[in-house]
Parts: structure tokens; C-alpha cells; sequence
């Protein structure tokens, strides 16, 4: 049994699902396959969240845009406009609707996962109507049935003792019965509560990770629209090299830094069970693509760089003068910790402690005031925050080029620059 996961992009219009359709074909052993939210519905959906906590008047608006959008895809994946998904369809938004027509009582986090996460359920169950419509059989299954956790909102940890117990009952048996093909969600779970939750954002690469190594799969496929994992973001560069074969240990390094391709957690549930993790194009899926495994001999053969954008670099320093010691240290990471605010790089001097977070619109202003309350505080802004692994200064140079470099780090393998434009 192998995983498949494909992302937004890869279900983003009425062609793509097609294509969808036409990989799987491709492949005749049982397949678990994992699905993401369409195109930007998650970004949408997130704004959807944003207007109904702002009370601005316009989350009715906002979200009659994501359904006009799933909408224009059924009425082009179904001739048949009495076909039972557009009632489906229509009822998974009425958990939206149910869940913004009051006031909200509950916290940000929890309501932005019982809305957010409606978007893999929608997808999910299109993609599964049309596959089985054009002769494709498969089965849904709901991924908040296996997938248990706790109840940290937007980042939730797995409780992966009863996650296996329920991926065998609930997937593992339907294979054994003959179903082939079982098509599930990414990105959510449920807590104990039978609430939804998220488990951190582009978490569905997790998702698959999470199943594989509950199922002992043979291998994992993330399909993107990229010809395998290449040692940079076209977006930034215009020259990029895949990179064939790297390591565990490689990936997470990169995914560590921010490498977009895989989601950080994803590795290391694979790595446990030594199950492979192919990346692959659906554009051109008989290619080969990368594939990540335990072999370390081409790790460093081609630097790869990795870019954030719009980052915050927070300079905290004491309000009298003294040295930044152990016990500040202590309560300044309990104070990112409970804001959920994850750190990308940090440097410590004698009397200031630094560091580079991504922008949140909810957290990061938040956590700057709570830290102003004991702290002397000072920020910049609109920052990038580039990672090269296995440099050289011609790299170096390259991104450096008509930058001021604000914070600098180095080691062996790895250099990192919190920069701003000139």
C-alpha cells in the first residue's frame, strides 16, 4: 500500500481534479490518498475567519466567493446538476454558516479550525464524487475519524498510539475488504472533544506522513506542480537544479529552515519506519522526481537556498541595563510559547537576546506588547530571512547582492542572513 498526497495547486480548477484522476490511473496497488484544500481556498477561508472576528460586514461576501469558486469546479466536473455531491457541497458549507452566525464566544484558534478546515472536507468529497462518477471507485473516509489530538488549536499534537489503532480500523480494514483506493483530508484532526482541529499550516504533507507510518506503508509520493524537491524556489530563482536523492536528515534540515516542498514534521514519522518519500510532478507523473531515503552520498553535491519572506526581527534587551541570563531566557520562550509564535533564528548577546518570527497579524503584535511589559523592545519589520546550505561565498554573494545584513550566522554546513533591501 503506498500514500499519495496531493496539494492545493494540484486540485486548484476542474482540469486539475481531472488530472488527479489520471495519475491515480496511472498506479494499480491500494493507494490511501490525501488531499488538500482547492487552489486557495485555505487563504480564502482565512479571511473568511478575519472578517468574522472584525465584525466589518463582510463575511457573508467573503465567503459566498469560496462557494461561487467550488461552485464554477462542480458545474464543470458534473453534467448532471442533480448529482447528490452539490447537495453535499452545499451542506459542508452550512458548518461555516452555523459556526459564524453568532457571536463569537470562543477563541481565535478554535474558531479559525472548524472554519478553515471545512475547505479538505469540500475538496476531498468533489474529488471523490468525480472520481467515482468517471469509473474510478474509491472510498471517502473522514480523516477526523483516524487522525486523533490533542486540543492545541492550529498547531495539534498526534496522539499516534490511538491514531494507529483508528487508522487500522478505519482504513486498513476497507483495503482488506477490496476497497483500493481510500481519499481523505489533510491538515485536520479532532481532539477528544470531537472538536476539528489543524495541525499547523501546509500540515498535510504531515497528514501523509502520519498515515504511512500508522499503515507501514511502502512509500510516500507528495505530487506538486514542480519537476521534484529543486535547491531553491523558482519564485526567487530563475535557475534551479532538483536534487535526485537526499537523506532524512537533509530534509528536515531543509524543511527546518523553511524549504516549502515539505512540511517540517513530515520526515521524521518515515524516517522511524525507513519509508521512502518520493516527490513528483502531476504534470509529467512518469518522470522521476526526488526521492528522500537514508542515503547521505549526495547531500551536498548542489547549495540550496531557502527564503522567508515578511519577517519580524525582535531585539529584546532588559529595561535596566543587565545582562540577559538564564532565568529571563526562561520566561521570554514561555511567553512565545503560549502565543503560539514559533522562532525561525535567534542570537544572544550579553545584554539583548534577538530574534527572526514570522509576521502574524494576530501574534506577533500581541506578543511585542506583552514583552514591552518587562522588557525594553525594538522591531523590524518587512525583513527575508535567507538559509543556504552547503555555501561558498560566490553563493553568499549572490544573495546578499543590494542587501543591508542584519543578523549573521554561521556554521559548518549551513548560513543564515536576516536581511532588508537597501
Amino acid at each position: 500500500m503506498k500514500v499519495f498526497k496531493f496539494g492545493g495547486a494540484s486540485v486548484k480548477d476542474a482540469s486539475a481534479v481531472k488530472n488527479v484522476g489520471e495519475v491515480i490511473k496511472l498506479h494499480d496497488e491500494n493507494l490511501v490518498v490525501v488531499i488538500s484544500a482547492m487552489g486557495k481556498t485555505t487563504n480564502n477561508l482565512e479571511k473568511v475567519v478575519e472578517s468574522y472576528l472584525a465584525k466589518d460586514g463582510k463575511t457573508e461576501g467573503k465567503l459566498n466567493q469560496v462557494k461561487d469558486f467550488h461552485t464554477s469546479i462542480l458545474n464543470e466536473l458534473f453534467e448532471n446538476k442533480k448529482h447528490p455531491i452539490f447537495n453535499e457541497v452545499h451542506n459542508t458549507f452550512v458548518e461555516i454558516e452555523w459556526e459564524i452566525e453568532d457571536e463569537a464566544v470562543r477563541e481565535y484558534d478554535y474558531i479559525y479550525d472548524q472554519i478553515v478546515s471545512v475547505g479538505e472536507v469540500l475538496s476531498t468529497k468533489i474529488v471523490s464524487a468525480y472520481l467515482n462518477e468517471t469509473g474510478l471507485s474509491n472510498t471517502w473516509q473522514d480523516i477526523r475519524n483516524v487522525i486523533q489530538t490533542d486540543n492545541t488549536h492550529r498547531n495539534a499534537k498526534v496522539d499516534w498510539e490511538l491514531t494507529e489503532k483508528l487508522a487500522q480500523k478505519e482504513i486498513q480494514t476497507k483495503i482488506a475488504k477490496g476497497q483500493s483506493v481510500i481519499l481523505t483530508q489533510g491538515f485536520i484532526g479532532s481532539s477528544s472533544e470531537l472538536f476539528t482541529t489543524t495541525l499547523g499550516r501546509e500540515g498535510s504533507d504531515f497528514s501523509a506522513g502520519i498515515l504511512a507510518h500508522c499503515l507501514n506503508a511502502e512509500s510516500v509520493t507528495i505530487w506538486k506542480d514542480v519537476p521534484g524537491m529543486l535547491n531553491a524556489d523558482p519564485k526567487w530563482f530563475d535557475e534551479t537544479t532538483k536534487l535526485d536523492n537526499i537523506s532524512y536528515h537533509e530534509a528536515v534540515e531543509l524543511a527546518y529552515y523553511g524549504a516549502s516542498v515539505i512540511h517540517p514534521k513530515t520526515i521524521k514519522p518515515l524516517h522511524n519506519k525507513n519509508i521512502p518519500l518520493f516527490v513528483k510532478s502531476f504534470v509529467s507523473p512518469k518522470n522521476d522526481g526526488t526521492i528522500i531515503n537514508q542515503n547521505t552520498q549526495k547531500d551536498d553535491l548542489v547549495p540550496s537556498f531557502i527564503f522567508k519572506m515578511n519577517q519580524v526581527l525582535i531585539s529584546i534587551s532588559a529595561k535596566d541595563y543587565s545582562f540577559i541570563m538564564e532565568d529571563s531566557l526562561s520566561h521570554i520562550f514561555g511567553l512565545f510559547s503560549e502565543r503560539g509564535v514559533q522562532i525561525n533564528l535567534m542570537q544572544n548577546a550579553a545584554i539583548s537576546f534577538s530574534v527572526c518570527v514570522d509576521f502574524d497579524n494576530q501574534k506577533t503584535m500581541s506578543l511585542i506588547d506583552e514583552l514591552k511589559k518587562n522588557y525594553k523592545v525594538l522591531y523590524n519589520d518587512a525583513l527575508e530571512l535567507v538559509t543556504i546550505r552547503h555555501y561558498d561565498q560566490k553563493t553568499i554573494d549572490r544573495v546578499t547582492l543590494d542587501k543591508e545584513i542584519l543578523v549573521e550566522q554561521k556554521s559548518r554546513q549551513t548560513a543564515r542572513f536576516v536581511m532588508k533591501q537597501n
